[in-house]
Parts: structure tokens; sequence; C-alpha cells
């Protein structure tokens, strides 16, 4: 079946065969940012943006992106490096496996609120998985690329 969306501002369109997912879809098409990390919708590493929403790309049918746009990391590189000094400078970037779906994500909640406390920060991430670290680093870098807000 032919899928036609916007990925990263380009339009796009994508022989797919019916019950594959989107990660399977990008991952085959060059996007290597997106990982598979569980494979059950419970570790977050898969995470794309869809209409700017955080999405699960490997619970996600391809043919649902019809029409919609998806964003990756690839496309906000700018902003990825700039959260990526700030895990740097708090000791949270380790392997790096999950960092591409944090900056999706740290992306998408800049967008939906700009001026995050600290718990709307951990309720926000949640979902995103690092087997690394202890979470508190990188909270504390995402504060400081989001301007050190309470």
């Amino acid at each position: 079946m032919l899928v036609k969306f916007n990925l990263n501002g380009l339009d796009v369109e994508y022989v797919v065969k019916p019950g594959e997912y989107l990660l399977d879809t990008l991952r085959s098409h060059g996007i290597k940012s997106v990982k598979k990390g569980c494979d059950a919708s419970s570790c977050g590493v898969c995470t794309v943006l869809v209409d700017d929403k955080p999405v699960l790309s490997c619970s996600l049918l391809t043919a649902k992106v019809e029409g919609h746009r998806v964003t990756t990391v690839e496309a906000i590189q700018e902003e990825a490096g700039k959260l990526s000094e700030c895990f740097s400078k708090e000791g949270a970037d380790q392997c790096g496996y999950c960092n591409a779906a944090y900056a999706l994500m740290v992306h998408a909640l800049k967008k939906e609120n700009p001026n995050p406390t600290e718990q709307e920060i951990r309720d926000y991430m949640v979902g995103n998985l690092c087997r690394c670290t202890g979470y508190q680093s990188q909270q504390k870098a995402i504060k400081a690329y989001l301007g050190g807000k309470k």
C-alpha cells in the first residue's frame, strides 16, 4: 500500500506492507535515530512526533500517518545539539541510545509548556526510559535547557 505523509518537512510516499509499523518504515528508509528498544511500547526510545505530539512508533501502523507530519530528531538538530550540551554538563549523557527520543520529548514539551515545573518535566518524560542514569542528571539538564525554571 502507498502511504503519503510529511517526514521532517518533506513530502514522502512509501510503499509499505499492511501491518507495518512506523518504526520499521522509518528505519528502512534511513532514519536510524528512531531506535528499537523493547518492541512493546514501554521504553520510549522509538518516540517520534506526529503533528507535534509524541508517539511510540513501534506501535503505530505506518498507514495511520497518511496525511500527517512526522518529525524525527533529524529535523531538530540545532535544538538537539543544545540539549546534548546540557546533558553533557550534567553528566546525563551516557550511552546515548535514548537521546534522540529525549530530544523529541523535550522539543514537544517546550512547545506545549515552555515554562514547566520540575514535576511537570518529570510527568512529561515518564515514558522515556534510560538504562544508564538515575534520571536526576537528566532532570537537571532538561531544566537547564528550558531556562532553569522551578
